[in-house]
């Protein structure tokens, strides 16, 4: 089966390149993820580059708050290959107080005050 291409290539090179820059035993967002390869408010776009380019560390892109978004025996899968990787869970979730990479460059966004 052939591989699907993306519409947006630089788009997806970029995407591809922050996938590839989270170290061993971090994970990180899909939100993160696009915001560090400078398209915020692009997470979609991260999960359809995952599923178009091979050899991508996929297991470490993670749901918002650290949750395994893929289904079954994927997530199961999923969850295998971080603990391999010395990934800590808090329950079903992944604890990114410890485990999630931080971008060179990338900012927090800061509480809006009441």
């Amino acid at each position: 089966m052939a591989r699907k291409r993306t519409a947006k290539l630089p788009m997806a090179v970029a995407i591809a390149a922050a996938i590839r820059s989270i170290p061993r035993g971090r994970v990180s967002t899909y939100g993160a993820v696009a915001t560090a390869a400078g398209y915020p408010r692009c997470a979609r776009h991260v999960a359809k580059v995952l599923n178009t380019i091979p050899g991508l560390p996929w297991q470490r892109v993670l749901g918002s708050g650290g949750r395994i978004s893929l289904p079954g025996e994927y997530g199961l899968e999923q969850r295998f290959l971080l603990q391999a990787e010395g990934v800590r869970f808090k329950g079903s979730r992944v604890d990114l107080s410890t485990a999630e990479h931080r971008f060179a460059g990338a900012r927090r966004a800061k509480a809006k005050a009441s």
